[in-house]
């Protein structure tokens, strides 16, 4: 590099410095890095070529009356990720000389959104990419959507008489619909589907393996699994289907380990187990074809590249080897066909495409400003403002030691107690007391101002940082747009899109719109584990502070919620322009507050007719002019029309 080297003079600070602060260095390759300008680049191709600086590409946005916080999806990232996905297994199956094929299918439980389902299947469709539906509601919008006669549709989930019927009708319209068996009671539903309609569906079984998962999701597999058949159960089933002489629709056995596996020791235990099951399957009788391994894929949020819940031990290349390597050494053996192999990677696909970026509306931190001095000063007071003297004017060699900063700081919290007990007796007026408090803070931030960079430090001591510590305001709602972050501690990549060439002066975490205490964002990578505090910037009066959320494309629009009735944010998709630039592809609208009333079944116009009820009986009495009667209409009417979050 040559900008990104250049360190700023007056802080000997360089945008690599933040790069390897934020971990994006190695959670952010190849699409995201730091440019000369100190702001976010995004490069949707990768290594492919083609960049935008995220922080102009937000204010272009903004002037296109596309308020914050916005949602923007790459387009070009999801084809990218798909064209990786699609190129390891070619390379694995080139090495191994693996016969078969690599089909995937992209579950449309992790991103409804119709652009995003219209994109995977129209880019896909080069490498017949199908889908993978759990609902009903999802099989109608795969149906809709797949006209590929060769792209799988893997119907899992629940599964009543309608949902089978409607897999079976379909495969007459030209789809390749898979109604995996994941529940024993279903086998009798196909078969009386089967039996009225005259036709069978293509019949997967979903086995329920005795290898055990690790990470947030590992209690989600193994004899206690939600889903899936034990194997007196998958025997039972290949019996009832072989007297029903639906034997011969069996053609995939589909096996799951959990979502975001970290572990790739984890895979290869699943894949032996699922590779001997599915040679015992055609042993049978049964004609196979098909092994879903289902999801799991991971990706490295934190960049730690560790078995950790954060990240994964494995590159996308080393688990498609597995998988392919893995499968071939289970059936060569026994002369079994190498059976097309299907993932069901939505993770893996969907979670680098978007980015959500909301405005810092203000911030707050302890009240440390130094006080001025009064003559008639409790002793309390005195004691506090000698201890800051203290810790100012030592000798900087003398003094840096951590004992003796600790004794100043056991100095300064046993006269603010002592100026508590003062107060809570009578002794202190208000005033005073605010007095201790603010001393107080100022030496605490004397202290970290002097803490050793390397070398030990006192727990107390460690801790002043955290307590020194800022909240930043977001305009954002967690529950709606970063829900894993409340409900699982997900961790997502956070920071700054601009002022990455400045060092970080203050430590922090966001609060967000909600009236609820765990709306804010207090998790943050670091170095292979989680830290309750950010590195941001002091804000600067009237220039906006723009955080970015990254790796949020996967669950996180689909399972928000209205909490305190924040809705959906503005969401934008971009793709690179041909000669360079780029277009907006799509816009979606977010929630305005008419829409979230609706939601909640209140009706926006009887509202609006109750206030105005209201206002004229204000009129009439005198409570209330014309004019601001009108104003007030006006403001309700146009907060009807408004998104959910705060537009200054």
């Amino acid at each position: 590099m040559t900008n990104s080297d250049t360190r700023t003079a007056a802080a000997g600070w360089s945008v690599a410095d933040s790069a390897a602060l934020y971990s994006l260095d190695r959670w952010g390759e190849p699409y995201f890095s730091v440019n000369g300008r100190g702001h976010i680049s995004v490069q949707p191709q990768g290594e492919r070529g083609g960049s935008l600086d995220l922080f102009d590409l937000v204010q272009g946005l903004q002037g296109r009356n596309l308020g914050l916080p916005l949602l923007i999806r790459f387009d070009d990232i999801l084809d990218d990720r798909m064209e990786r996905l699609h190129a390891a297994f070619e390379r694995a199956i080139a090495q191994y000389g693996y016969s078969g094929r690599y089909q995937g299918v992209f579950p449309v439980k992790c991103n409804q959104q119709r652009h995003v389902v219209e994109e995977l299947v129209a880019r896909g469709r080069r490498w017949h990419f199908g889908l993978e539906a759990g609902s009903k509601a999802e099989l109608l919008i795969a149906l809709s959507l797949i006209d590929d006669p060769e792209a799988l549709l893997i119907c899992n989930g629940y599964k009543d008489q309608r949902y089978i019927e409607t897999a079976i009708l379909a495969r007459r319209l030209g789809r390749q619909p898979v109604v995996v068996i994941e529940q024993a009671d279903e086998v009798e539903r196909i078969i009386n589907a089967t039996k009225s309609l005259g036709s069978a569906p293509f019949i997967g079984i979903r086995a329920k393996l005795s290898s055990r998962s690790t990470g947030r999701w590992g209690s989600s597999v193994g004899d206690k699994a939600k889903f899936g058949l034990s194997v007196p159960d998958l025997l039972a089933t290949v019996e009832s289907l072989r007297q029903a002489d639906l034997l011969g629709d069996l053609r995939l056995l589909h096996f799951h380990i959990g979502s975001q596996i970290n572990d790739i020791a984890v895979l290869k235990d699943a894949l032996q187990e699922a590779g001997q099951i599915y040679v015992e399957l055609t042993k049978l009788g049964a004609p196979m074809g098909y092994l879903d391994v289902g999801g799991g894929l991971g990706i490295d949020y934190d960049g730690s590249r560790t078995a950790t819940a954060a990240s994964t031990n494995y590159s996308l290349q080393n688990y498609a080897n597995d998988v392919v390597a893995t499968v071939r050494e289970c059936c060569e053996p026994h002369a079994v066909a190498l059976p097309t192999l299907v993932s069901e990677s939505g993770r893996a696909i969907a979670s680098h495409f978007s980015v959500l970026v909301f405005d810092v509306l203000g911030s707050s931190t302890v009240p440390g400003a130094i006080p001025a001095i009064h003559s008639d000063e409790p002793l309390t007071v005195r004691n506090l403002r000698d201890t800051l003297n203290g810790i100012n004017n030592q000798n900087s060699d003398e003094f840096s030691e951590s004992s003796r900063l600790q004794e100043a700081w056991n100095d300064a919290i046993k006269f603010k107690d002592d100026a508590l007990a003062a107060f809570r007796l009578g002794y202190l007026s208000l005033s005073q007391r605010a007095m201790a408090e603010q001393l107080t803070w100022a030496c605490a931030q004397a202290i970290v101002a002097q803490l050793p960079r390397n070398g030990p430090v006192p727990e107390d001591l460690r801790s002043l940082r955290a307590a020194l510590a800022g909240t930043y305001y977001a305009n954002l709602s967690i529950f709606r747009s970063a829900p894993d972050t409340w409900a699982i501690e997900q961790l997502f990549p956070v920071l700054p899109l601009q002022r990455l060439d400045e060092e970080p002066s203050q430590l922090g975490h966001f609060a967000d719109l909600t009236c609820d205490s765990d709306g804010k964002l207090a998790r943050f990578i670091g170095n292979g584990q989680a830290k309750p505090l950010l590195e941001l910037h002091e804000l600067r009066p009237g220039e906006p502070y723009l955080i970015g959320m990254f790796l949020g494309g996967a669950y996180q629009e689909v399972m928000g919620n209205l909490h305190n009735l924040f809705g959906s944010t503005n969401a934008v998709h971009i793709r690179l322009a041909p000669g360079g630039g780029y277009q907006v592809e799509h816009v979606v609208r977010g929630d305005t507050n008419a829409d979230v009333l609706r939601a909640m079944e209140h009706n926006p116009d009887l509202l609006l007719e109750r206030l105005r009820l209201a206002s004229e009986a204000a009129i009439s009495n005198g409570n209330l002019k014309i004019s601001d009667a009108q104003r007030l209409m006006d403001h309700l009417e146009t907060s009807l029309r408004q998104t959910t979050y705060l537009q200054g």
